[in-house]
């Protein structure tokens, strides 16, 4: 069974071990472990057994928005509801925020849409653009794709994967 909770402060060479893993095999921009401690607040982990098999944080941008990232899954954990379960429980903080948006940059845009989202023009977010893409080595080169979750409205419910 899959559990999911906020990361604590024990977490974090666990969530660098992931996030490295896949930044490694260019599937996500790498986090320096002192990144990681400062956003610790933010992060979700997955358990299974135990064992910390997923992550992801919920970075809120403003008033009304906020980014998934870092949203990563163990090998030997793909397929089995993991990724879904960290972005529900990403979506559920937004809404207890108040937030009105929750978007991502991803290279794998299809799983997002499985949980609702919808794709989006990154210029929706220039917060994030101007703020933080710009700083990044790939800026002029981005193959990420953003996508888009509309949290106001209650028939737009996630669907549970």
């Amino acid at each position: 069974m899959i559990q999911v909770q906020p990361a604590r402060l024990a977490d974090a060479a666990a969530i660098h071990a992931l996030v490295t893993y896949w930044a490694d095999r260019g599937d996500m921009l790498h986090r320096p472990i002192g990144e990681i401690y400062e956003a610790i607040r933010d992060f979700k982990v997955a358990r299974i057994d135990g064992e910390i098999v997923g992550c992801g944080s919920l970075h809120i941008m403003g008033p009304d928005l906020a980014e998934i990232r870092s949203l990563a899954v163990a090998e030997s954990a793909q397929g089995r509801g993991v990724g879904a379960a960290i972005v529900a429980a990403c979506v559920d903080d937004a809404r207890e925020f108040g937030l009105e948006r929750v978007f991502a940059l991803t290279y794998r845009p299809g799983f997002f849409e499985k949980q609702g989202f919808r794709l989006a023009n990154v210029m929706e977010f220039p917060q994030k653009v101007w703020n933080e893409c710009v700083r990044c080595p790939f800026f002029t080169n981005c193959k990420e794709v953003a996508v888009v979750l509309d949290l106001r409205g209650p028939d737009l419910a996630v669907p549970l994967a």
